[in-house]
């Protein structure tokens, strides 16, 4: 699949799951530490294959209405996958977010994204095209910067709490 043929192919669910599996089956058993950004960023870099392919499907899946469903102008998001044996238990969520400070929430397993940059000068928490990981029980506001991007992010287990302004964990 190349970048920019959202309008020649289709993506399901299936397919997108099976382009996720490599990088599943990369983090499976690493520690998740910021560390294991390093290792995302060498196997599976920005400008290589298996990245463009995932945001090209990404591209794909949200304009078929099946990705980013939730949400409005801004931020837009959904989970698409829920964790299981294809994805080494990893759940994977994508949002579309432009210029936006995010509800703020906590990784009890940790949390490793995918930032896709759409504008160049788009930054994911300071970072720009490439990978990002949080380690257990780190917690923050998810915040787009310089224009938009859309994150990919795998929570072990599928677990995120959604906390109060930065305090403790909402009910």
């Amino acid at each position: 699949m190349r970048a920019g043929s959202n309008r020649e192919a289709t993506m399901n669910l299936d397919e997108f799951r099976a382009l996720i599996r490599p990088v599943a089956e990369a983090i499976a058993g690493q520690a998740v530490a910021p560390e294991l950004a390093d290792e995302l960023e060498r196997r599976f870099p920005p400008e290589g294959a298996q990245f463009k392919a995932i945001e090209a499907a990404c591209h794909q899946a949200i304009a078929a209405g099946w990705m980013c469903a939730q949400g409005g102008a801004g931020r837009r998001f959904g989970r698409v996958i829920e964790p299981g044996p294809q994805t080494t238990d990893l759940s994977v969520d994508v949002v579309d977010l432009t210029d936006i400070v995010g509800p703020h929430h906590r990784h009890p397993n940790g949390e490793i994204c995918m930032v896709m940059p759409q504008t160049s000068s788009a930054r994911f928490d300071g970072k720009g095209a490439g990978w990002k990981v949080y380690p257990p029980g780190s917690a923050h506001h998810p915040t787009v910067t310089a224009g938009r991007a859309l994150v990919l992010y795998l929570l072990p287990e599928g677990r995120i709490e959604f906390t109060a302004a930065g305090g403790s964990a909402a009910a």
